[in-house]
């Protein structure tokens, strides 16, 4: 019993502490709507990597050649598709230029992929080469813009003379259960990267990027070696945000809920499917860090829903426990997207479904001695090889 009470009281401490700092915390991101620039718009050149995205492109791509911007290009890299995304995208381009469109469009057809690549990482950096702009956003080909999602972000940057401004999306889900996972997982991601760091200027450690929206200035992305430094990171978004963080740059991340939606996943099982591929590479392929994450999740996030049933004051610091993860999790929920959490009461059992998928990603990987992504397979000692935000693997 007193091994229970020593556990209790941990958990009950951490998540106290979890309260005080994040309360602090989550006021330190600001929320994105209708920003403008006063003046000269700098030149951005908006970079689309895809690969297999016949269902998402158009809609993406009318979205960003619509955006209330004067002065950006749009470059979209087809990577290696075997669906009808090169022909949807050339369809495009050519249509735009029929209709008397004022934004250079380019596209970028990807055949082959060189080693030591991984593909989207490729594709970013091919697009970079093409790009003319003073700034470079990198985004998804599943991302749906409102018109004054880059006015927004650009008026912001310059007024907070960021280097590099990632923005949160609406993460669109078509079932509760999906729901419930993704923002547990969010939340979960959230109590250990603590997203308002980047926003710290006196530190340089923990840095945040999100695919959907990573807009970085030429000469910041340059200094950390563009996708170069990235080029067998499967989770390079938020690895470019680490470099940036790490180089001593300014950077920002700001809620866009009302500027960004993206469907994350069509289902449950796909979002399953698709961390399975990438979780094992967020904890730096460390089994160490597994073991960690593992432990970290079953005794503070699920161990409060079993521990509350105890008698006498070791219950009452469990339930205590589920208070503060309840609320802080709302907090975040309804900070970051804009939903209001009702799907809270789920927390059990998505807090054991991400220990599932952190146990399967490390034994799949381990398994076939690498990942496959997109296709093609990359081995683990390559993966291991390649530097990153955090230092070597």
């Amino acid at each position: 019993m007193v091994v229970w009470q020593v556990i209790a009281v941990c958990v009950f401490a951490f998540w106290v502490l979890m309260m005080v700092m994040n309360a602090r915390g989550l006021k330190k991101i600001p929320e994105l709507s209708g920003e403008r620039i006063d003046g000269q718009q700098p030149f951005v050149s908006v970079i689309v990597a895809g690969k297999d995205e016949e269902a998402a492109i158009e809609r993406t791509v009318e979205g960003l050649l619509a955006l209330d911007y004067q002065n950006y290009e749009l470059i979209v890299v087809n990577d290696r598709s075997e669906d009808l995304t090169g022909d949807i995208v050339e369809a495009l381009q050519k249509r735009a230029a029929e209709t008397g469109s004022k934004v250079r469009f380019e596209t970028i057809q990807i055949a082959e992929l060189p080693e030591g690549w991984l593909g989207k990482n490729h594709a970013l950096h091919q697009g970079y080469l093409r790009a003319r702009g003073d700034y470079l956003l990198f985004t998804d080909a599943d991302v749906r813009f409102e018109s004054n999602a880059l006015q927004a972000a650009m008026a912001f940057a310059i007024r907070e003379q960021a280097d590099h401004v990632t923005m949160t999306p609406t993460m669109e889900a078509s079932s509760f259960w999906l729901r419930a996972f993704v923002h547990y997982f969010l939340f979960s991601l959230c109590l250990v990267i603590r997203p308002w760091l980047p926003n710290v200027d006196e530190q340089n450690k923990i840095g945040f990027g999100i695919g959907a929206f990573n807009l970085i200035s030429r000469q910041a992305y340059e200094q950390i070696g563009t996708h170069r430094e990235l080029a067998m990171r499967p989770d390079d978004d938020l690895q470019l945000g680490m470099m940036v963080k790490k180089a001593g740059l300014r950077q920002r991340l700001v809620t866009g809920t009302k500027l960004l939606t993206v469907e994350w996943y069509p289902s449950l099982g796909e979002a399953i499917r698709g961390l399975e591929k990438n979780t094992f590479a967020g904890l730096n392929y460390s089994l160490l860090l597994v073991l960690l994450a593992v432990s970290g999740q079953l005794l503070a996030f699920f161990l409060p829903f079993v521990g509350w049933t105890l008698f006498g004051w070791t219950g009452l610091l469990y339930l205590a426990s589920v208070l503060m993860m309840a609320n802080l999790y709302l907090r975040y929920t309804r900070t970051l997207s804009p939903y209001q959490g009702e799907e809270v009461f789920a927390l059990p059992l998505t807090v054991l479904l991400f220990v599932y998928i952190i146990v399967r990603s490390t034994y799949l990987t381990l398994r076939q001695g690498g990942i496959y992504w997109r296709g093609t397979f990359y081995s683990l000692q390559e993966l291991k090889s390649m530097k990153q935000g955090r230092g070597i693997l």
